[in-house]
């Protein structure tokens, strides 16, 4: 079993669109796939079909269940707000040491070839009141699958989480850059720059109406499982 989280470079930049893309994917190659959402603020609970969680679930073809969503994402806060935020207003507190024992938890659980954490926010979100996405990857030891967007500013902040997450020793599985839904400049011209810039790096374009791209990236992170197995 692999597990790869999926991280972004910002809020809003396509990380749930991405991980749902991954498990379409992965599943059409013949994989068994699972995924967890880490943690999720700005939760309706009157309205569970919208979450993030619901995302996640119609993709592994699960109904989004009472159940289905606790399962998938047990942290869930009302308030918009960073999760630590959120979490004070419904009087928890949140830990490094709960969450990465959560992630820890799944991991070892998982009776699937691939799972998906997925975090919240940015790389560089706080999830605690003293720590960030970043002390979860470090602390889960996870390869990672970076998912920034293509508006005007996004190479600096995907370029910025990129060098934080190579500073700290994690494993970048790829870069998905994720077109923005606002007005942007030219999609092709933002990939190629970036892929100038992370030479090193596996950079995937992936258009709103076009999730295909993302089969080789499925078909990269199941390669790398399989060869994992046999090691």
């Amino acid at each position: 079993m692999r597990t790869v989280f999926i991280a972004g470079a910002g809020t809003d930049v396509g990380k749930t669109w991405v991980a749902a893309g991954l498990i379409s994917a992965l599943r059409a190659e013949g994989a068994s796939v699972d995924a967890f959402k880490l943690i999720a603020s700005g939760y309706d609970p009157a309205r569970p079909e919208d979450s993030d969680a619901a995302v996640l679930l119609a993709a592994l073809g699960r109904a989004p269940t009472p159940e289905a969503i606790e399962d998938i994402c047990p942290l869930r806060f009302i308030e918009p707000l960073s999760p630590p935020a959120a979490a004070r207003r419904e009087g928890v507190t949140l830990s490094l040491a709960d969450l990465v024992s959560r992630c820890r938890q799944r991991m070892a659980a998982a009776a699937t070839e691939v799972l998906l954490i997925e975090g919240a926010g940015g790389v560089m979100s706080p999830v605690t009141d003293d720590a960030t996405v970043l002390d979860v990857i470090v602390a889960a030891r996870t390869p990672t699958v970076l998912v920034g967007g293509s508006y005007l500013g996004a190479i600096s902040h995907i370029l910025t989480a990129a060098d934080v997450l190579a500073s700290r020793g994690v494993k970048l599985e790829a870069v998905v850059v994720s077109e923005s839904l606002a007005p942007a400049p030219d999609f092709d011209e933002t990939l190629r720059d970036i892929s100038r810039l992370l030479k090193d790096s596996t950079v995937v374009g992936v258009r709103r109406d076009d999730p295909r791209p993302l089969t080789g990236l499925a078909r990269r992170i199941l390669g790398a499982s399989l060869s994992s197995e046999r090691a």
